[in-house]
């Protein structure tokens, strides 16, 4: 049995692996847009279903409206806790994001949950009860969901199916994260039939990310998500303690609300008046969306002037434009488990596998 653990975790509670043919629970804890948009969302459950290989199986909420959702934070909470006590599901996706999924924290049967443990992905608002979740000692995974990331499959590059299956079913570690080949911003209307699936323009990313800082190679567990909805979340029963923090590398990216460089760097200042930032190891930027080169310039000033300036810490690495978050292809980022961060190869490496020996029977 794994058994919850609070205050300095002695153990990290990890899912078994999955396999082809495995039985995904398909949530929607945010928001119902797979009820607005119906054929994005069966494009990803095709997707998951034939490019992947799992079985689907939908939870209620996957496919009721938004007032629905809003309405039933409790339901939405069932969802989740019901879908870690069924034995014949093997991990859980998100449809989508939102912006509310704070309100479910509350309901989650969270004993139970860390006593069931099994994959579960989603990102942007997500973010809530995967670093909660972490938070209490369990491995959780930030990475695409159905109708943001699986949707698109066949228009992405190979490498971000490959990626999916390596870090889902391989179990070969240590792996090395590579930057993809081209990336885009967003999708084509999901009203447009003959677009389905399809995203917008590429650009090249011959050039990887950058390291704004540090000079040596450091280690530490994953945590973090979307850096607007940690906001929501500060402060609160579901917020970390102060002994939290040490040699943790932070992962932040931002949603399509497009915060301004300035409004990144009071959210990151914040972690700085916490103390967080003089006991992490090292943080990592996803790629900001829809940000122009100006504006990714002027962020990347204001990180160093954070960093440096402020709270005297030049020597931890910070890189920038990885590939995470609301741009795509995304990589799949397992918080709790350890990464290697090195400034000078440019080198990201998950080091331990982010499941428990022994596959899904």
């Amino acid at each position: 049995m794994y058994f919850e653990v609070q205050k300095g975790m002695v153990r990290l509670i990890k899912p078994k692996m999955l396999k082809l043919g495995s039985k995904i629970a398909v949530i929607s804890p945010s928001n119902g847009l797979a009820f607005l948009f119906t054929d994005i969302y069966e494009l990803g459950l095709k997707n998951l279903s034939e490019e992947i290989g799992f079985e689907i199986v939908e939870m209620p909420s996957a496919r009721m409206s938004p007032e629905e959702l809003y309405k039933n934070p409790k339901l939405r909470a069932k969802d989740i806790n019901n879908a870690f006590a069924d034995d014949s599901i093997d991990g859980i996706i998100t449809s989508i994001g939102g912006y509310e999924s704070i309100r479910i924290l509350e309901y989650l049967d969270t004993p139970m949950i860390l006593n069931n443990p099994k994959l579960i992905m989603g990102f942007s608002d997500a973010t809530t009860f995967l670093t909660y979740l972490n938070y209490r000692g369990m491995v959780t995974f930030y990475g695409p969901s159905i109708m943001a990331g699986f949707a698109q499959i066949k228009s992405l590059p190979p490498q971000f199916t490959k990626h999916i299956k390596d870090i889902l079913f391989s179990n070969k570690y240590p792996y090395i994260y590579s930057p993809y080949e081209k990336w885009t911003n967003g999708y084509k209307d999901w009203d447009n039939l003959y677009t389905l699936g399809e995203c917008t323009e590429f650009y090249s990313n011959e050039d990887g990310w950058t390291f704004l800082q540090g000079r040596e190679p450091v280690e530490g567990k994953l945590w973090g998500g979307c850096i607007e909805v940690l906001e929501f979340m500060k402060s609160t029963d579901y917020w970390p303690d102060k002994d939290f923090w040490h040699d943790k590398i932070l992962f932040f990216e931002t949603s399509e609300d497009k915060p301004s460089p300035r409004h990144v760097g009071c959210m990151l200042r914040n972690y700085g008046i916490q103390g967080v930032l003089n006991k992490v190891k090292g943080i990592i930027f996803g790629r900001p969306k829809d940000y122009s080169n100006k504006e990714k310039e002027e962020l990347e000033r204001t990180i160093i002037q954070i960093m440096t300036e402020e709270f005297n810490v030049p020597d931890i690495p910070v890189a920038m434009n990885m590939d995470f978050g609301h741009t795509d292809p995304k990589w799949i980022l397992p918080l709790g488990c350890k990464v290697r961060l090195n400034p000078n190869t440019k080198e990201f490496t998950l080091l331990e596998s982010p499941f428990r020996q022994g596959f899904i029977l």
